[in-house]
């Protein structure tokens, strides 16, 4: 009797195996995000402009959250990756692959992710600012949390400025959190940001060259090394 139940074990083992149940169910994280940037592909934005066409793999280490997440996670003094981007964004588009195979190397496993657009392209975490008469003006308040973001990652953030017609430089007294832009957290305090993209690439839509590529790697592997989970030696 024990030897028919041991056969029968087996072989449900082996059917298994053969019809792939028990596989590990694929991250609804990173298959969220894979569609929602390559659902742009071959599409154009408002101004007629194509989005570029990117491939993102289904074990992406992305995992979109709300912004009042990050905050919360900055408080509780955790340590995680965080990038700050959009679909729309034609500078995230060019970074993205890179990110993931560098991040893959490194033992990256989590990205956490916030939308600085809405779907129209309208601004909904930052504020907006705008130039009338040569004079500066806040049009749209930015949210609470990105005030508090502001605050935690000013050490590595740049001064805002606008640019009039007349090609003169309007400080608006605060700093700004860009598209892209990836931070690394540790214990709730900013050590490093990056903005992905090489110095070499001046239009967001052309095409990436082995030098604009092998910046971004750099980059990449500047920031994804800071990962707790590599030695001293590489991961």
């Amino acid at each position: 009797m024990k030897k028919k139940i041991f056969i029968l074990s087996l072989i449900l083992v082996i059917a298994v195996s053969i019809t792939g149940c028990g596989k590990k169910e694929k991250n609804k994280d990173a298959l969220a995000f894979k569609e929602e940037y390559e659902a742009l592909n071959g599409k154009t934005n408002k101004s007629g402009k194509e989005h570029r066409t990117i491939n993102i793999s289904e074990d992406n280490p992305y995992v979109k959250v709300k912004p009042s997440e990050i905050v919360k996670m900055i408080e509780d003094k955790e340590t995680f990756f965080l990038y700050v981007g959009d679909p729309l964004c034609p500078w995230c588009r060019s970074v993205l692959e890179k990110s993931i195979e560098v991040a893959k190397d490194y033992k990256v496993n989590k990205i956490y992710y916030i939308d600085i657009w809405n779907d129209e392209g309208n601004e909904i975490l930052r504020d907006k600012f705008e130039i009338s008469n040569n004079e500066l003006m806040k049009t749209v308040e930015g949210t609470e949390e990105y005030q508090k973001l502001l605050e935690e990652f000013d050490s590595v953030l740049s001064e805002y400025s606008i640019t009039t017609e007349d090609g003169e430089k309007i400080s608006t007294g605060e700093k700004r959190i860009y598209a892209p832009n990836y931070f690394f957290i540790k214990n709730g305090k900013v050590k490093k940001l990056i903005e992905g993209y090489s110095s070499l690439q001046t239009d967001s839509r052309e095409e990436l060259t082995k030098e604009m590529l092998e910046d971004e790697e750099e980059q990449f592997k500047e920031l994804f090394k800071l990962n707790p989970s590599c030695s001293k030696d590489g991961c």
